[in-house]
């Protein structure tokens, strides 16, 4: 992989100092259920077709009492796109070169009426430029409370750089995360944005706060639900409920699909999904 230039190294830096303060704050989680549980880091390296180095990442895991599986990844890596790949991707039908890094992060929970979630920033590169992301809430058994909370602070991320933001990211997350073989959402939304290209400082901020954003008030949720009672009824449904989601990430996400086409860790890329569903 090519030395990194000053834009890239920014934001390989901000991704992985994310991670270690959202891993921090989960193991504190933990600590306050009275669980000892850890995450456990995983470095892996990339090799591009043709035999040289593609850079890699590190693919962090934590199995605990609140937390039943949660991956917390990220990497950076560069080469060339296959050429039928190159031809889907922006700015390198021409050129296959790229470089991408990024943070990836999914959290299934051992008590039904935590929800799960989803929380992925990227910056990559081609013959352009641009960041993308999101996050997204996915309870099995919804509070409307919980729901308010997470688009308010995705709200007030985005509308603290442009008031068009959250308006157009909340309603791209509901086209985006929809399973068009059910015809049902994945969960209850959040943001999801593509290609902010062309204003690399501005758009880094906006990225950096999507990671603030996250990190402020998921935990905040968790610790409200987190002593609820459940039933094995409500086990059930969160299990038939991880059903979708494995749908989902199997059948129609993108980051799944870069992972893949990209020669990207596969007990990373697959990292999203959960340790146990159910299909009735």
């Amino acid at each position: 992989m090519k030395p990194l230039d000053d834009q890239q190294r920014a934001a390989r830096d901000w991704f992985e100092s994310l991670r270690t303060r959202i891993c921090a704050a989960f193991e504190e989680i933990e600590r306050g259920a009275g669980s000892d549980a850890a995450f456990a880091f995983t470095p892996w390296e990339r090799t591009d077709e043709d035999g040289s180095p593609g850079g890699g990442g590190v693919r962090g895991q934590m199995n605990g009492a609140v937390f039943e599986k949660v991956g917390v990844n990220v990497s950076t890596v560069g080469g060339r796109f296959a050429p039928e790949f190159a031809a889907t991707v922006a700015g390198a039908e021409d050129d296959p070169s790229f470089f991408a890094t990024g943070i990836s992060l999914v959290a299934h929970m051992a008590n039904p009426h935590v929800p799960a979630v989803h929380m992925n920033t990227r910056f990559l590169t081609t013959t352009r430029r641009w960041f993308g992301g999101g996050a997204d809430l996915n309870p099995a058994i919804p509070y409307d409370e919980d729901t308010a909370a997470f688009h308010a602070r995705l709200r007030a991320a985005c509308a603290a750089h442009d008031p068009t933001f959250y308006p157009r990211f909340s309603k791209w997350a509901e086209e985006y995360f929809w399973l068009p073989h059910r015809q049902v959402p994945r969960g209850v939304g959040g943001i999801f944005y593509d290609h902010l290209e062309g204003h690399f400082d501005a758009h880094f901020a906006f990225t950096r706060d999507v990671g603030e954003a996250f990190l402020d008030i998921f935990p905040r949720i968790v610790r409200r639900r987190m002593d609820t009672p459940f039933s094995e009824a409500d086990r059930q449904a969160l299990l038939e409920y991880r059903g979708r989601y494995v749908e989902f990430n199997l059948l129609y996400d993108r980051g799944t699909l870069f992972g893949l086409k990209t020669g990207g860790n596969i007990d990373a890329i697959l990292m999203s999904l959960p340790p146990l569903a159910r299909w009735a």
